[in-house]
């Protein structure tokens, strides 16, 4: 049969195939619903027919026992399932899960949720009543990382703005790979990587791209940073290299060690430069090692710089770092994942001072500036396509160079990757709608309810801060009454070690709120309180403080 046959047979389906496909859309009250598409030539069901086409129907075309007429979504049943969905997300999972009042989570341990879930996959598929309890399990479940008392990890909070663009880009679902199949979501992110980039300082600009988490970013830096070092090494491999060897402090995110290994350098080549009491690091015992690398025949070729550390919240002496790095002829990354929500502040980008002499910079919007999960931007101080060097396959099915539209659009050869999701749109959206003013705002609050949040420990027996917090991470120990007139030893710090895992324990099953905690080096068990969302306020500071006495004054 030839491809014109093909397009002619269908059961409802002729030349108007276009204009007679039932579309899943808002009906107006005067119209009417589209008719359904009849697999096997069904005459009782009649659809309507522009003057133009054939009359009659059309016998089904069946190829390997499967009928091929016509979509087989049942349009009606979708568009009612959608219609009840949306209403329980924005019930339960926006409206509900960012009220002070409602539970934080309603803990259940693995065994329990695996039954309440029913997790398993079967033949049959489930009714729509079914499938929208399962939503509302789904919802009720986890962890409202929404709501005002969620300080769990470095991201928290609800912005409308960027929950609608996540939205849309899902319901639409595109890739970022080619102009062509995602034109809107390649131009905004090229627009917000420009202001970021502007916004770091590098005025004679840069590039840069969107990916999925802070520790591929890392990653992209180290690869980046190899290969201008030793372009080589992306036809010739690892043989071919002479043994490298990369810095970074002893408050780095694991996301380094992890590049180190994943990248064949080895995690032994990651020389690890002590930091300060603060948790900054040292810039004499960074040259020190690069010394020590080059007295060892090996070739010393990045640092990466923390500006924002995972726990103390500890901001590395960027100038410093790039002295030393112009010095050694060094890549310079600055891992800024969390601390780079600070540059939008004209009162606290001090705190990364020197960052415009970075090679490189990761940078998460959903961290401090609420973008949402995910959202983040690694981007390059290179106007020489060093990305798009270091990357590119020229895979011809997709970037092909005769196409009709400026192909330097073809944005996805910089990538590692291949599917990529529009993930700065969302972060556009939201910035289009408060402003860099907005973005500011939120900055400058943040770090002043941390410096409430201190004071108050300062002031409230039993509490105890770690160090003055530096950015909003609010570092402190909770000491109960049986220990206050202990006097400071290892016994006593044994003691305080085993309160906090009590209280967090305490605190979810209660679902009143969430806080993290760690020990740190020598450092016994201690909270780190983070502070982000514009919906926290200086009542649920106090709360907070009030909460945790609760819990663990019985300890």
């Amino acid at each position: 049969m030839s491809p014109s046959a093909l397009y002619l047979v269908g059961s409802d389906i002729t030349c108007s195939h276009a204009a007679q496909r039932p579309v899943l859309r808002k009906m107006g009250s005067g119209e009417s619903r589209p008719g359904k598409v009849s697999l096997c030539g069904d005459t009782s069901s009649k659809a309507s027919e522009s003057p133009a086409e054939p009359k009659g129907k059309r016998p089904p075309v069946l190829v390997d026992g499967v009928t091929l007429n016509g979509p087989t979504l049942d349009i009606r049943e979708a568009e009612s399932f959608l219609r009840e969905a949306m209403p329980i997300i924005m019930e339960e999972a926006v409206w509900k899960a960012t009220d002070v009042k409602e539970k934080v989570c309603e803990w259940r341990s693995p065994e329990q949720l695996k039954d309440l879930l029913d997790l398993e996959l079967r033949e049959g598929g489930e009714a729509h009543p079914q499938i929208l309890q399962r939503c509302r399990d789904a919802i009720r479940y986890s962890v409202k990382t929404g709501h005002p008392l969620f300080f769990n990890q470095l991201y928290a909070g609800m912005d409308p703005y960027s929950l609608v663009g996540r939205f849309i880009t899902e319901a639409i679902n595109p890739s970022l790979y080619t102009y062509e199949v995602a034109p809107v979501f390649l131009l905004t992110e090229e627009a917000v990587l420009k202001k970021m980039i502007e916004i770091i300082g590098w005025q004679e600009g840069g590039d840069g791209i969107f990916s999925p988490g802070g520790s591929v970013s890392n990653m992209y830096a180290v690869n980046v940073a190899r290969y201008h070092h030793c372009p080589d090494v992306k036809v010739l491999g690892l043989s071919a290299l002479p043994r490298l060897v990369m810095f970074t402090s002893q408050e780095c995110h694991y996301s380094v060690s992890k590049a180190a290994a994943f990248l064949g350098i080895g995690t032994n080549n990651v020389y690890v430069i002590p930091s300060d009491k603060r948790g900054k690091m040292i810039p004499a015992e960074f040259e020190k090692q690069v010394q020590r690398a080059k007295d060892e025949g090996a070739l010393p070729f990045m640092v990466n710089a923390t500006a924002g550390t995972t726990v103390l919240g500890a901001f590395d002496p960027l100038e410093e770092i790039a002295d030393i790095c112009e010095r050694h002829n060094l890549w310079m990354h600055v891992d800024a994942c969390w601390g780079g929500g600070a540059l939008m502040s004209k009162k606290h980008r001090y705190l990364l001072q020197g960052i415009h002499r970075a090679n490189s910079v990761a940078w998460n919007p959903h961290k401090m500036l609420m973008a949402g999960l995910q959202c983040c931007a690694f981007m390059v101080r290179d106007k020489t396509n060093l990305l798009q060097r270091c990357h590119s396959a020229q895979a011809s099915y997709l970037f092909q160079q005769d196409k009709f539209y400026d192909v330097s659009y073809d944005t996805g050869d910089k990538s590692i990757q291949c599917s990529r999701k529009p993930d700065a749109f969302k972060f556009w959206l939201m910035w289009k709608a408060i402003g860099t003013k907005g973005l500011e705002e939120r900055v400058d609050r943040a770090l002043a309810m941390a410096r409430y949040l201190a004071e108050e420990i300062k002031k409230r027996d039993g509490f105890r801060l770690v160090m003055e917090p530096e950015y909003t991470n609010v570092c402190f120990w909770y000491i109960p009454p049986s220990l206050r007139d202990t006097a400071d030893g290892p016994e006593f710090w044994r003691k305080v070690h085993a309160v906090a895992p009590v209280v967090k324990e305490r605190m979810m099953k209660k679902g009143s709120m969430m806080v993290g905690y760690q020990p740190h080096g020598d450092k016994a068990n201690f909270f780190r309180q983070i502070i982000i969302s514009p919906q926290v306020s200086r009542e649920d500071m106090d709360f907070l403080l009030d909460q945790i006495h609760s819990l663990g004054m019985d300890l």
